[in-house]
């Protein structure tokens, strides 16, 4: 029988992304019925590989109505069985599907912080065992009318991107994302030695202590599509402004031209042309939401505009990333916050990377 986009899908994130082995308590997580197709087509292939798919799927509408009407008992409850699988299962594949993109954008902001603290505990868990090698995650999407629209596209233009993105058009996809590794981890290795980095461009000056933290190049074991290096800096070492033209797209929400300034690692002051409310309220969620989790700097050159889906955007040959609220473990970052919002800045024009000084990245590109 011949192979079907969905099986070579399905291979990468079973075989490859998350190396689901014989006996494997694998969660296959869909936010939609739109996920079907490659939903089954994981199904067969973990059944294939000898694991146990424990199968968890959800309607995103009823997100809207629980943050809705639930009282704030009801918002600080974990559900004790949900905990238990974020504790025991080896191994997650999410697949995101939206019907609506925006379905989030009106919920209450005070409501949907008091969730992200009360939940950021079963984040830690997941991270703190990914990182000792406990357990693996991974997160992709499939294409939807709601992601097509958001992105400015037809169905069918955003079907192809995203399997472009996904180098799902190759004959070997895992071929085309070690050698996307092999590339990136010269540059991790490089920046492993770096004790300092500096960003510059428009509004923006801004500097990282990354002295003994950890650069890890991402392609495709988390996300896929992925194509990026990142670290967590060190908490209390991030000082100066920085600029995101781009918009910030977030939880159903966004902000267009936030413009942040960080002093010891804390966010000190910021400003938004659009969204200012919904970032205040982000920023204000815990104690370590005004800190800074990630630094990172995107590599996929399939991706060159915003769609608005982090998990592309964040990617974008040509730009970088900064995540404000929790850290990841597996760098050395100690920050924890329900809260990790990626924004996402063009690089392309009139910007560089400095490392201890050395000019290392200008214009969207790496020149070491």
């Amino acid at each position: 029988m011949q192979k079907t986009i969905w099986d070579k899908y399905a291979q990468v994130l079973v075989d490859y992304s998350t190396d689901v082995q014989k006996g494997d308590l694998v969660q296959i997580r869909a936010t939609s019925i739109y996920a079907k197709d490659l939903v089954k087509a994981v199904y067969k292939r973990v059944i294939e590989k000898g694991a146990h798919p424990i199968l968890r799927t959800s309607f995103e509408d009823f997100s809207d109505i629980f943050i809705k009407y639930a009282s704030d008992e009801q918002l600080d409850f974990i559900d004790p069985i949900i905990k238990l699988e974020y504790e025991t299962i080896d191994k997650f594949i999410s697949i995101g599907a939206p019907m609506n993109t925006k379905n989030m954008a009106r919920a209450d902001m005070q409501k949907l912080s008091r969730r992200s603290k009360a939940s950021q505990g079963l984040s830690k868990t997941l991270m703190d065992r990914s990182a000792s090698g406990d357990a693996k995650w991974v997160v992709a999407d499939v294409p939807t009318h709601a992601l097509a629209q958001e992105a400015k596209m037809s169905f069918d233009e955003y079907s192809e991107f995203l399997f472009n993105s996904c180098y799902l058009n190759l004959d070997d996809p895992v071929a085309k994302l070690r050698e996307l590794d092999e590339k990136q981890t010269k540059w991790a290795n490089y920046l492993n030695r770096v004790k300092k980095l500096r960003i510059v461009g428009e509004k923006t000056d801004i500097t990282f202590n990354v002295e003994g933290r950890k650069w890890i190049s991402c392609s495709g074991l988390n996300n896929y599509p992925d194509g990026e290096v990142f670290t967590s800096p060190v908490e209390d070492g991030i000082n100066g402004e920085i600029y995101f033209d781009f918009p910030q797209n977030y939880r159903g929400n966004s902000a267009t031209d936030v413009h942040l300034w960080i002093e010891n690692g804390q966010i000190v002051k910021f400003d938004a042309e659009t969204g200012k409310d919904f970032l205040e309220a982000m920023l204000n969620t815990d104690e370590g939401s005004r800190g800074i989790g990630e630094i990172a700097i995107g590599t996929n050159d399939e991706i060159q505009e915003i769609t608005g889906n982090i998990l592309f955007d964040e990617k974008i040959g040509g730009a970088i990333h900064m995540a404000v609220g929790a850290s990841y473990p597996e760098t050395g970052g100690k920050n924890v916050s329900g809260v990790h919002w990626d924004m996402i800045k063009n690089m392309k024009h009139n910007s560089s990377i400095y490392a201890d000084d050395k000019l290392i990245y200008e214009n969207g590109k790496f020149i070491i």
